[in-house]
């Protein structure tokens, strides 16, 4: 007869073994073909699916959308790209796939019929969408099967494309893999204040959750090159494109938000030399105040930072006065920025993307519930005031 511990030593044995052997279920990664970036845009066909649709093989759909995606190692697959992925020269590292359609879910299970190894998007870096589509679709559509799909990662970068999405997500590069290299530039963000902090998934599914317009970094491309410059508007309540920031409105909207450094302020001095300033540490108060039911906002923002160009070299006794002129020079131009770019969010477009929401509903919850329905009508009236105030902490071993 069996004692109880050798019964223990059995079940143990067989947990061991069921823990090395591997899920049963298990599919190997070169079984599998993994799309690293998702492009989305205005419905177009491509040639191969005009061919194919001509032969008989299409099914019931409108030409709303079309989807690409990006596959890598492009090896993995023995499909051809449908869009440009390297030049004849090289051999590609990544492939671009696109099927059109009005679902994005039937998209994706049009793949299988057109690729020996399924689609999986656990490793998904970002998602580009392209500025027509937005304008016609809100995200909260398009992106709702990216939202409810369980593989794909509530972390990727979601773009907005100035022109296609398809673009963008092209490289004239073969060594070059688009998904991997936007990402990158994100990184950049801590020396440039025209560089948004990374916007994910989840970030913006909470964004659209919670009724608020939001902002979404620009990528604009030429010749298989990209480069991001300024943001995208979107709309509360409809979550559509409604217009654009510059580069300077992102550095000026980086005054407001609690971003701690990074970007240069460039002047002149009188004789019309060119001098920079760089951003070596911030700090920003949005102060909300509720009189009587009506609402303001003042800003107060400092920073330190060094004197890192000047073509006009200062002679050594002038060194005091003029760098606390150079102080008011950058901080006059810190105003500018700020005032061309409330004008925008709050006249131009009346759209809130600066959170100054945030600020009032922490400090005065009540007078929020009041007005968190139509916010952005409101934002629209409220007067904001500002102060900055620019340090010049040192001026370069040059001046020394």
């Amino acid at each position: 007869m069996i004692s109880l511990r050798m019964w223990l030593r059995i079940l143990s044995a067989l947990l061991t073994l069921s823990l090395i052997s591997g899920c049963w279920s298990s599919r190997e990664i070169e079984d599998l073909s993994l799309y690293v970036a998702l492009g989305i845009d205005v419905g177009h066909e491509t040639e191969f699916e005009k061919n194919i649709s001509a032969q008989g093989g299409h099914y019931p759909k409108e030409d709303n959308v079309t989807a690409t995606v990006q596959i890598a190692p492009g090896k993995s697959s023995g499909q051809q790209s449908e869009q440009g992925g390297s030049p004849s020269s090289g051999k590609s590292s990544y492939s671009n796939e696109q099927l059109t359609g009005d679902s994005m879910l039937q998209i994706f299970r049009q793949f299988a019929l057109r690729r020996d190894r399924p689609l999986i998007g656990h490793h998904l870096k970002v998602i580009v969408i392209s500025k027509d589509i937005s304008k016609k679709y809100g995200l909260q559509q398009l992106l709702d099967f990216v939202l409810r799909d369980n593989d794909i990662r509530p972390n990727c970068l979601v773009l907005i494309s100035h022109h296609r999405a398809v673009d963008v997500l092209t490289s004239r590069d073969p060594s070059r893999i688009p998904a991997f290299y936007l990402t990158g530039i994100t990184n950049n963000s801590y020396i440039s204040n025209k560089i948004m902090e990374p916007v994910s998934l989840a970030k913006l599914d909470a964004e659209m959750q919670s009724g608020s317009s939001f902002l979404l970094q620009n990528v604009l491309n030429a010749d298989g090159e990209d480069k991001f410059s300024g943001g995208s508007i979107f709309k509360a309540k409809t979550t559509k494109f409604i217009g654009e920031l510059s580069q300077t409105d992102l550095e000026a909207l980086s005054w407001i938000k609690p971003k701690e450094k990074g970007g240069v302020i460039k002047t002149y001095s009188k004789e019309g030399f060119t001098v920079l300033y760089e951003i070596k540490k911030k700090t920003t108060k949005i102060i909300p105040k509720v009189v009587h039911g009506d609402i303001s906002f003042h800003v107060k923002a400092e920073s330190e930072g060094w004197l890192m160009e000047d073509w006009r070299a200062p002679e050594k006794e002038e060194k005091g006065a003029y760098l606390k002129e150079l102080e008011q020079d950058f901080a006059k131009i810190v105003d500018q920025q700020i005032d061309q770019m409330l004008y925008k969010i709050q006249h131009r477009y009346k759209a809130d993307v600066a959170g100054f929401r945030d600020s009032l509903r922490i400090h005065y919850p009540k007078t929020w519930k009041k007005v968190k329905d139509n916010w952005d009508e409101v934002f629209a009236t409220v007067p904001i005031t500002y102060e900055i105030k620019t340090s010049i902490v040192n001026p370069g071993s040059s001046t020394e």
